[in-house]
């Protein structure tokens, strides 16, 4: 929709979807004057948001039109990390940008380079388009694994053959909510209003999170276990189900594999054995599994909080076995939501119309950036890095590690970005990014069953160009050929949309539901995505894993602040001054222990890294576990990730940050 005003302004308002990670794809109306982006306000048509947007997104206008965005093309001049650049033409930094690539490849093959990518887009095109085709072209190392939902959905896809869940919204349905790792009031916020709905009718809703998050403290229960406890929770509730008989034996019989061995694994792992690993008591268990095995519409709800640790694939398996076992999924109401599956277990969008393919190429996991670049065995070596779509010095778990890598003299490193983001400063050459309301793309959500569009509403600022439209051009210099990199990003998007997703609708209200998902109850009478169609109950053995005595805290970095959840804005003026400076949160009793009051400064330390904060004396934690919120770039060279650990995950190929174990001291004068 648009407007041309009498006064001469020519004023004009399309429709778009927020692409930031975030399970809520919001619906956004963006305005501009004389193409010039002056408001972007909630959609109020949008069925899930409602016309409400984020702190983060409501200054949106001031982070496209802000003073410090990167708007030419950049070119290093000083020592790596001092953020010494001069101003290059497109021509010269993609020149440079061949030669230099060129080369690396003929010392060490295509797999000498490294590309890089968060999620910092989530669109269909500027997330997962062009660049795939131009690395798969290249022959690079290809990106596997990451730090934020692969280890949920392949533990999902273990039970179910994919990581396809429940329709969050059906959660209005439900008598009994579990809300299982996540702040749901701060990183999933449009659902809350739909929880409040049940509420309402008299559902009782249960957080269980090692945080006393302000989702927690609204709820009518918190369970607060021990970071890293989530499958000793499970298989004591599994245990009590079993022993109790609450489960559903038709459904098991008709739709399941696996019951026998699953249930032999929970003999012994009772609520009193629970207990003293979880840290709750075992009553406490009991009344969880009882609640929940007589609630025949009982809903599960996590995101990707549960995976951090080193069982985060068998948590999510457990957790989608849960309603198989007791048979939830016949009603309306329950079951289990992660993700709605809407991409890729659904296929209104095709990204493999694209002509993607994974090929033979050396896999790299993403959570361990770090160890990749500072691997002297690694062979080949990673002697180029792209990264795109993400600041990985802050969203990396051990970063000290992933500083040292890009400090290297021999790494050459490109980045795509909108500001001087800490991993930016240590770059080579720096592309100018453009910002969503500057894009064309098709966004699938993942915590609703809509698919956004989202129409530029100006052009982009500068010299700042789209993900798809530097890959164009790489592609163009490197000589690639490939029908997609002819394609505008209109007709990527005509690629890859089903034939049968009505795309005028799309355009004309932003938004189009899921075919198929009118009535999402997706395995009421079974259905499963596995080669059998029926589901593959896991026969999990827990495994505590190594604690470091010497580190006696469990160290959790959480998303607290509203005004940055991730990194894309913690550095930047408008969002980072309007929150408070970072703090450690401590339990009294082991700030006691310390000789520590509030507000004392201390270090917070292991073997990777240290930090300096202000103890902040907290109920939200509990004796043994300590917060330090994440997001903020660095402040005098401390990062919270500097002390994270880059362990993997059981399966998933994620970062086990709830192993992290630090020690606290005070600081002395």
């Amino acid at each position: 929709m648009a407007l041309l005003e009498d006064n001469g302004i020519d004023r004009r308002s399309v429709l778009g979807t927020c692409h930031h990670d975030c399970p809520d794809s919001c619906g956004w109306v963006a305005t501009s004057e004389n193409g010039v982006l002056v408001e972007l306000k909630g959609n109020p048509e949008h069925p899930f948001s409602r016309g409400e947007l984020c702190p983060k997104v409501n200054r949106f206008v001031h982070r496209v039109n802000h003073d410090d965005r990167l708007l030419r093309p950049l070119i290093r001049t000083g020592p790596k990390g001092s953020g010494e650049f001069e101003v290059a033409s497109w021509e010269d930094a993609i020149q440079l940008v061949v030669g230099r690539v060129r080369g690396a490849v003929e010392r060490h093959g295509g797999e000498t380079i490294y590309p890089w990518s968060g999620a910092g887009a989530q669109g269909a095109i500027q997330r997962f388009g062009l660049h795939d085709v131009f690395f798969e072209a290249l022959g690079a190392s290809k990106q596997t694994g990451n730090v934020c939902g692969n280890v949920a959905a392949t533990g999902m896809a273990t039970v179910y053959g994919a990581g396809l869940g429940a329709d969050p919204l059906a959660v209005t349905h439900a008598d009994h909510i579990i809300l299982w790792g996540t702040n749901t009031r701060l990183t999933n916020r449009h659902l809350w209003p739909f929880i409040e709905q049940a509420r309402a009718r008299g559902a009782r809703v249960v957080a269980v999170d090692p945080v006393r998050t302000m989702t927690a403290a609204s709820c009518d229960e918190h369970i607060q276990i021990l970071p890293g406890t989530d499958v000793a929770l499970l298989l004591a509730m599994i245990h009590v189900l079993v022993r109790d008989d609450l489960i559903d034996r038709e459904y098991l019989d008709a739709h399941a594999d696996g019951w026998d061995e699953l249930a032999a694994s929970t003999a012994t792992t009772t609520p009193e054995w629970a207990s003293t690993r979880c840290g709750i008591e075992a009553e406490v268990i009991e009344s969880l599994a009882a609640a929940y095995g007589h609630t025949g519409n009982a809903f599960i709800r996590a995101l990707v909080g549960a995976e951090h640790q080193a069982q985060g694939g068998a948590t999510f398996a457990l957790l989608s076995a849960l309603p198989v076992i007791t048979g939830k999924w016949r009603f309306p109401g329950g079951g289990f939501a992660r993700s709605v599956g809407a991409w890729p277990e659904l296929e209104d969008v095709n990204l493999a119309a694209l002509g993607r393919s994974s090929g033979g190429r050396r896999g790299l996991d993403q959570p361990r950036l770090g160890a990749w670049l500072t691997d002297p065995d690694l062979a080949p070596p990673i002697e180029v890095l792209f990264a795109m779509n993400g600041n990985p010095l802050v969203s990396m778990p051990n970063a000290a590690l992933v500083r040292q890598g890009l400090a290297r003299e021999d790494l050459f490193t490109v980045v795509h970005e909108q500001f001087m983001t800490d991993t930016a400063l240590y770059a080579d050459v720096i592309f100018p990014a453009a910002m969503q309301t500057e894009q064309h793309d098709v966004v699938p959500a993942w915590g609703h069953l809509w698919l956004g569009w989202n129409e530029p509403a100006t052009p982009p600022m500068g010299e700042s160009v789209s993900n798809s439209e530097l890959y164009r051009r790489l592609a163009a210099a490197f000589a690639l050929e490939s029908p997609v990199f002819e394609m505008t990003d209109l007709e990527l998007i005509d690629a890859i949309l089903h034939p049968d997703v009505d795309s005028e609708e799309l355009r004309r209200t932003g938004f189009v539901r899921v075919r198929g998902t009118e009535a999402h109850m997706p395995y009421a009478d079974g259905g499963f995505r596995t080669a059998s169609g029926r589901a593959t109950l896991p026969a999990v053995v827990w495994d505590p894993g190594v604690v470091e005595s010497d580190h006696p805290i469990t160290l959790l970095t959480a998303k607290q602040r509203v005004r940055f959840l991730n990194a894309s804005y913690g550095g930047i003026g408008g969002h980072r001054e309007r929150e408070a400076d970072p703090v450690i949160d401590l339990d009294p009793v082991d700030a006691a222990d310390r000789g520590l009051a509030q507000g004392d400064l201390v270090r917070v330390f292991n073997g990777r890294a240290e930090l300096r904060l202000p103890v902040n004396l907290s109920d939200r934690v509990r004796p043994g576990v300590a917060v330090v919120p994440w997001g903020y770039w660095a402040e005098d060279g401390q990062l919270a990730n500097d002390l994270t650990d880059d362990a993997a995950t059981d399966i998933g190929g994620g970062a086990a940050y709830c192993t992290t174990r630090v020690q606290i001291e005070p600081v002395v004068n």
